[in-house]
């Protein structure tokens, strides 16, 4: 099972990645070790997670959600 999830970093930008494990995931990131973006940015907390059936489309998902603006991203964090 994987997960695609966003995260809303510091300056109020948001990150988008999958995982197996979000606690563990969010926890990499929060420590500095989850990703080059976030490390420089800093992370607040999960505004957003999807279950996905396999990681093939959990990788396909992420590409579509980060070609998104951040209004259509937005609209999918409030609903």
């Amino acid at each position: 099972m994987y997960f695609l999830y966003i995260i809303k970093c510091k300056d109020n930008s948001f990150y988008t990645g999958i995982t197996t494990n979000i606690k563990r995931r969010f926890k990499e990131h929060r420590d500095g070790r989850g990703g080059k973006y976030t490390r420089s940015k800093g992370v607040t907390k999960i505004v957003y997670t999807e279950e996905c059936q396999n990681r093939s489309f959990a990788l396909k998902r992420e590409s579509e959600i980060k070609g998104w603006n951040r209004v259509k991203k937005l609209n999918l964090i409030k609903n």
